[in-house]
């Protein structure tokens, strides 16, 4: 009865263990960051490209596309 005890005990003590709260919380943050980046550049992709090599011509020299 009491090895019972004990691991009940434990399992309880793993449900209301805190330590690894903070690293969880900014993996969410961080997933969630990253999906609004892909999502942002996948909507905007085109006009960005259109930007860079407007700067790319404007480096070399060449007037930029209107």
């Amino acid at each position: 009865m009491t090895i019972v005890k004990h691991g009940w005990n434990k399992v309880k003590g793993l449900w209301s263990d805190e330590a690894g709260q903070g690293m969880v919380e900014y993996g969410l943050i961080l997933a969630l960051v990253s999906v609004v980046a892909i999502i942002v550049l996948a909507l905007l992709g085109g006009e960005l490209k259109e930007v860079f090599q407007d700067v790319i011509r404007h480096l070399e020299g060449r007037t930029p596309s209107s």
